[in-house]
């Protein structure tokens, strides 16, 4: 019976995701990874577990958020100058 209950867990978590951006899936990937590293912090150090999933998942989205910036930043300065040599222009990519 858990087998059955931890393998439909499974399908609903990955199919209500697959309509997800990349903005929303490395904010929500920030926050689950954060909230199991605060968790198994604190209960490292005897602290309060559920407390720390809270902080951990709160700092993982939003680090997961800046990762997002930083790879369509990342994104946008390679496409700029693939354009470039493509047309044999001038690199317009901000510095």
């Amino acid at each position: 019976m858990k087998k059955i209950i931890a393998i439909a867990a499974a399908t609903v978590v990955i199919a209500g995701c697959s309509n997800m951006s990349n903005t929303e899936q490395r904010t929500l990937s920030g926050a689950g990874i954060g909230a199991a590293a605060g968790a198994v912090g604190t209960a490292i150090f005897h602290g309060n577990p559920i407390w720390g999933a809270v902080g951990g998942a709160a700092v993982g989205a939003a680090s997961g958020y800046v990762y997002d910036a930083y790879k369509k930043e990342q994104a946008s300065e390679y496409n700029s100058g693939y354009n470039a040599g493509k047309t044999n222009q001038k690199n317009q990519a901000p510095n």
